[in-house]
């Protein structure tokens, strides 16, 4: 390994450091966007009021039996934009959803047996 490596390689391991560290402490450790419903102010992270109307809505339609495609249509029908401004796609339904729920293995084409 060249000196210039290792020298990268020390750099990126404190700022792994740092970042696990923050995060620790209940900081935001800057890994892309915070999740919907979130933002961060001044390294931390606090609640999007705004998305967290946005989330309960989510969660009342799909509560209601909505599919997560009727969701995103209803989202995009009244206006709510996603944290990028775009429009609301069924994978950005449960990706919310996920969050809020946990998320839960999809089973393709599974079929039971009776016995």
């Amino acid at each position: 390994m060249t000196a210039e490596k290792v020298s990268d390689f020390v750099i990126w391991e404190r700022l792994e450091q740092g970042r696990k560290a923050k995060a620790a402490r209940g900081g935001y450790a800057g890994y892309g966007s915070p999740s919907f419903g979130q933002m961060s102010v001044e390294g931390e992270l606090v609640t999007n009021p705004q998305e967290q109307n946005i989330i309960e809505l989510i969660r009342r339609h799909h509560k209601s039996g909505k599919s997560l495609q009727k969701i995103a249509n209803w989202l995009n029908q009244h206006g709510y934009k996603t944290k990028r401004g775009s429009q609301w796609k069924r994978i950005s339904v449960k990706r919310v959803l996920d969050r809020l729920y946990g998320k839960t293995p999809r089973i393709s084409g599974a079929t039971t047996k009776k016995i």
